[in-house]
């Protein structure tokens, strides 16, 4: 399945849970120095978009496109891997937790390195696989998200096809945009539905997966066991589970 056609399954209830966080927001729009014309690829519904730039969003499902606020950005349907433009159109070109969804990552970040001078991205490092074990989700909920990561780039692969630095993100715990890892310290918010359905990786790993995931998670809250594992987050304000942004 494409991501156009995943987010036109899964994404009509997207903005409920799926917000721009601030702190989040301020590393990205750092990275993004001077540029005053943005291109926005994977834009989904504009979060992160600066308000201070003229940015050009890209997304291809109709669905999101139609649940971008009044008075958006223009947003345009395509594909990260052909984009639409002209060679270095664009001052920078921002790509926020998308890119695990492309067909051809590589193709799809060269293209946004052919259209602009510079190039920002989040994404996740799952190249190394301790980050599945550090969180305790698919640690010990959810091990079928491993299956998702297999034959995907790497995090150096991906640095390298647009010579990228990487830094790494911390995820504060009242973290208000709901991806996959927001709910680190506040696992209850997992037994929400409208939580799971603002988030891919539930859909891709299937229902049954899902339902044995939040029945279980829901008993070891119930129990306290799932309190006895993690006390060791219960202090920390923000954890490092993985999160990059690529700078190019």
């Amino acid at each position: 399945m494409s991501s156009a056609q995943l987010y036109d399954t899964i994404g009509a209830t997207y903005t409920v849970t799926r917000r721009t966080e601030p702190r989040i927001a301020a590393r990205v729009w750092a990275a993004l120095g001077d540029a005053r014309t943005v291109l926005n690829v994977g834009a989904g519904t504009g979060s992160y978009e600066p308000a201070d730039r003229d940015v050009t969003a890209v997304e291809p499902s109709a669905l999101m496109r139609a649940q971008r606020p009044t008075g958006a950005v223009p947003c345009v349907a395509a594909a990260a891997e052909s984009l639409p433009f002209e060679d270095q159109s664009f001052d920078a070109a921002m790509a926020f937790a998308t890119i695990h969804h492309w067909q051809d990552p590589i193709a799809g970040l060269r293209e946004m390195r052919r259209v602009a001078r510079r190039v920002v991205v989040f994404t996740h490092d799952t190249s190394d696989t301790a980050w599945l074990r550090r969180f305790w989700l698919t640690r010990d909920y959810l091990p079928e998200v491993a299956d998702l990561l297999v034959d995907r780039p790497s995090l150096t692969e991906l640095a390298s096809a647009i010579g990228a630095r990487v830094e790494p993100v911390l995820i504060p715990w009242d973290c208000v945009d709901g991806f996959f890892e927001a709910y680190w310290r506040r696992p209850e918010a997992y037994l929400d539905e409208n939580v799971r359905r603002g988030v891919s990786v539930w859909a891709r790993v299937g229902p049954d997966a899902e339902q044995r995931a939040v029945h279980s998670l829901r008993d070891d809250l119930a129990s306290g066991r799932w309190a006895d594992r993690n006390r060791d987050l219960v202090d920390l304000d923000a954890a490092e589970l993985g999160l990059r942004l690529l700078i190019a």
